[in-house]
């Protein structure tokens, strides 16, 4: 049987990435970004104004901040050592949200941390370019990690057999997040779920039924 694979997300679960976008838009672009506002249609106000900022514009400013802002995102604590340990049982990759020609950066970036990883980019739901990566490498369990609810919805409808944790790993945004209906579990902080993903890929593949609607068992949750 193949090594356990763990597939995780990269920003809030890795690595900082709303508050340092945050700092930058504050002092570079004058903009405001409430960071308890999850919908970047609102989220994002012209200080000056206190107007949204115009979709086109947020898009544009998302695509800057990942050309020549990455140096400014630091490991969420504990995550770089939990994936030290973690990869002595399984093998683990990264599945991110970004665009081709940032792939590059986010694969050098991440080995600038001591994350020496393989890293798939993404657009869209990741539920099946991570069934794709399952077929590739054929685990005999596989675990999910992503800050987004909507991801873990996607990998339910597409790879129900895979284990799923919500994580938001920035303390400053964790509390005004809901719990993932679909996920197996919430745990914020590395500590907790270190342990959580260990006995999982140990217990074997998810049972193939999705998580009751809300309630999630929810362990070590930094809210």
């Amino acid at each position: 049987m193949n090594r356990p694979l763990i597939i995780t997300d990269c920003d809030e679960v890795l690595l900082h990435m709303v508050v340092p976008f945050r700092e930058w838009l504050d002092e570079s672009h004058d903009i405001h970004f409430d960071m308890h506002d999850r919908g970047f249609g609102e989220a994002l106000r012209h200080k000056d104004s206190g107007q949204p900022v115009e979709r086109a514009l947020v898009w544009e400013l998302l695509l800057g901040f990942f050309e020549t802002q990455m140096h400014r995102q630091t490991p969420i604590a504990g995550a770089v050592e939990a994936m030290g340990r973690l990869g002595r049982i399984a093998d683990i990759v990264v599945l991110t949200n970004i665009t081709e020609r940032h792939h590059l950066q986010r694969i050098e970036q991440l080995a600038a941390h001591g994350l020496d990883l393989p890293v798939h980019w993404n657009q869209g739901g990741k539920g099946e370019p991570l069934a794709a990566i399952l077929a590739e490498r054929q685990p005999g369990v596989a675990l999910f990690i992503d800050d987004l609810a909507q991801h873990h919805a996607s990998v339910a409808d597409h790879a129900p057999g895979v284990w799923r944790l919500h994580m938001v790993g920035e303390p400053q945004i964790a509390a005004s997040v809901p719990v993932a209906p679909l996920a197996h579990a919430r745990i914020d902080d590395w500590a907790a779920a270190e342990a959580w993903i260990a006995a999982r890929l140990a217990e074997g593949p998810a049972p193939e039924t999705p998580a009751p609607q809300g309630s999630p068992t929810i362990q070590g949750a930094s809210a």
